[in-house]
């Protein structure tokens, strides 16, 4: 069997009293119909055997499946034998197909919305589709699995009493070091996405501004080519030339030491030049003072000189 792909969330798209079932092996079984709502479906993030059981029986069983990519989706459909139907929902066609879902919903649907790979809404377009059916009084079902933020801190030998998802870094190099330098004294462990075309950079950056701490790279988690290289920042970005760079990562921080909680200079004039492009003296101080355990006369001084540099004049206000 094989899952249709449509741009339509009109009642066509409904399976009627079909009985719905998927495949594991050999084995056909049969999947109850899910009660109405928007039910949030984890999925794997490489190795297609990471599926639940509950997921397959969701997937099997609801009327529609809103992914992000059906050609990708497809692929897991396909391989247990599913044929619930395959619909659109993305960042570029989000704002016209919510309408469309919450009109399904509110006519007793069953749709299950999933990501590209992992837990849908960690990283991708689903929050407004979520608050928006929460708002309309719909059911929200969360389906558990796969997470490659939780994939990577179980890896990397680093502590998860506390950590902090930051997502996908800035592209450009001023604004991520800006971001690194305000990260840099959160007490948890840290943990990012970054594509292979900025995973170098990035390392180096991190090493920059947090070079001392334990760091762990996870390179295709859970796929044929999965990597983990663990290692001081300094370590891994003196080695970044030499970094496989295909596929996806994600980068884990050890949270700073007991003795390390004043900012370094280069973090401090990142941070102090980003905030000086926006505000005054005086609140880029007082943001400064707050993030980087320096004393606030030390850190009046240098916002004093890169005003002057930054703007040509004695940077007074």
């Amino acid at each position: 069997m094989r899952a249709k792909a449509s741009s339509s969330y009109g009642p066509e798209a409904t399976t009627g009293s079909q009985t719905r079932t998927f495949s594991i092996g050999n084995q056909l079984l049969t999947a109850p119909k899910p009660v109405p709502g928007l039910h949030l479906v984890a999925t794997p993030i490489g190795n297609l055997g990471d599926i639940t059981l509950r997921a397959l029986e969701t997937l099997a069983g609801v009327d529609i499946i809103a992914c992000e990519d059906t050609r990708i989706t497809r692929r897991l459909t396909e391989r247990y034998a599913i044929s619930a139907e395959l619909k659109p929902y993305h960042e570029h066609n989000a704002a016209q197909a919510r309408p469309k879902i919450l009109e399904r919903l509110a006519q007793g649907a069953s749709i299950a919305l999933v990501s590209d790979a992992g837990t849908p809404l960690i990283s991708d377009p689903g929050f407004k589709l979520v608050r928006e059916a929460c708002a309309a009084g719909h059911q929200v079902i969360a389906v558990p699995g796969p997470s490659s933020v939780l994939s990577a801190l179980s890896v990397a030998a680093l502590p998860t009493d506390r950590f902090f998802f930051e997502g996908f870094l800035p592209a450009k190099e001023h604004a991520r070091r800006t971001r690194l330098a305000e990260l840099a004294n959160i007490q948890a462990t840290l943990v990012m996405f970054e594509s292979g075309n900025r995973v170098q950079d990035s390392l180096r950056d991190l090493a920059a501004i947090m070079g001392d701490r334990d760091a762990a790279i996870c390179r295709e988690l859970t796929k044929v080519h999965e990597e983990i290289t663990r290692a001081p920042i300094a370590e891994l970005a003196a080695r970044a030339d030499g970094l496989e760079t295909r596929g996806e990562f994600v980068l884990v921080v050890g949270p700073p030491s007991a003795d390390a909680q004043v900012m370094g200079q280069d973090a401090l004039d990142d941070l102090l030049r980003s905030s000086l492009a926006r505000d005054s003296v005086k609140d880029a101080v007082a943001h400064a003072v707050e993030l980087s355990g320096r004393p606030r006369r030390e850190v009046y001084a240098r916002a004093l000189e890169l005003a002057k540099d930054l703007r040509g004049d004695d940077g007074e206000d």
